[in-house]
């Protein structure tokens, strides 16, 4: 009779766990085995991706939100509760714009630069490679290089007239291809971009009536369920909600950490693009497990078209700066 107590929270939770891997498996065979039912899928999400992206918006803006709520309800009165929400959410939509903006404007001249310096470096390393290729003894004395780039140069001469061919009747008419395609990025930006602003309206409504979208979801619950039932499912949901939201700003906090660690690290060692290395690493290192590595690649990249010297010694760095957090400052967090 005492074992039973001990037992019901493993069943339930085998049962949640099948339950779980169940309805993960029907879902994904009716959208691969169902073509009307994955294209209607894809066409409610289109239509709902401003709200999906106010939701999300709205989400990862809460806790600043509630902060500067908090902070000023030190100041003005309770009564003045109206421009108390109407404050915190302006500061908060100002305070997430002015976050994208910092961002944005350390990145895009860091890339320009890193662009400019590649081209050059690149362009010199040619010209260093073609001046070696043309003063190399060994081609100037070996006959059979000599007379196999010659007949490469032939070769090439005799093909001329099947490349303008081919440029006249292949690739001129896939410019048109190729136009449409650009006019298609331009019109799936522009949609990005008409979702964002409407994302971030939804996410100012959402943070506004963020009190009262609560009480609501709370009086539909205990109309739908069981007080006993209604009042486990918010102490969940609430629970969900303070690991999760836990979790990402943890992991917003620590990897902003780790970004101002690998910029101070890149201006020791005198590593190349220092700020847009650290701001990749930094932002990458928000994706769970693979982040790192995905940082770490393009990186190493940017470093190694400059110095390989520098892009083998900024990998030892990386992966003592992902120990470093691994072991110390994400369990600390």
């Amino acid at each position: 009779m005492d074992k039973k107590p001990h037992i019901k929270p493993y069943l339930y939770g085998m049962l949640a766990g099948f339950g779980a891997i169940a309805l993960s498996i029907i879902f994904f065979f009716l959208i691969y085995r169902f073509d009307g039912f994955g294209s209607a899928i894809s066409t409610l999400t289109g239509i709902l991706m401003p709200f999906i992206y106010g939701a999300v918006i709205a989400y990862l803006l809460k806790p600043v939100c509630n902060s500067i709520e908090g902070f000023l309800r030190r100041f003005i009165p309770e009564k003045m509760n109206g421009l108390i929400n109407a404050l915190s959410v302006a500061l908060t939509i100002l305070f997430g714009l002015l976050l994208v903006y910092a961002l944005v404007m350390m990145i895009v001249p860091q890339l320009i630069t890193s662009v400019t310096t590649l081209y050059y470096t690149a362009q010199a390393n040619i010209t260093k490679f073609m001046n070696w290729a043309n003063h190399l003894e060994l081609i100037e004395k070996n006959e059979q290089i000599t007379e196999l780039l010659n007949s490469a140069y032939a070769a090439l001469n005799t093909n001329l007239d099947t490349w303008n061919t081919w440029l006249k009747n292949t690739l001129l008419p896939s410019m048109q291809n190729i136009v449409s395609g650009a006019a298609i990025g331009v019109l799936n930006v522009v949609t990005v971009a008409k979702n964002l602003i409407i994302g971030i309206i939804v996410a100012v409504y959402m943070l506004a009536s963020r009190k009262r979208f609560v009480q609501q979801g709370k009086l539909v619950l205990h109309s739908i369920v069981r007080p006993r039932w209604a009042q486990l499912i918010t102490e969940e949901v609430k629970y969900a909600d303070k690991m999760f939201g836990g979790f990402i700003n943890g992991k917003i906090m620590d990897s902003a950490i780790i970004g101002v660690l690998c910029y101070i690290g890149c201006l020791i060692f005198k590593f190349p693009s220092a700020l847009l290395v650290s701001v990749i690493i930094g932002v990458t290192n928000v994706i769970p497990f693979f982040g790192p590595f995905i940082g770490a690649i393009p990186a190493t990249l940017l470093i190694l078209i400059q110095s390989p010297i520098k892009a083998l010694w900024f990998v030892l760095f990386v992966l003592v700066l992902q120990q470093l957090d691994g072991n110390i400052i994400g369990p600390k967090i």
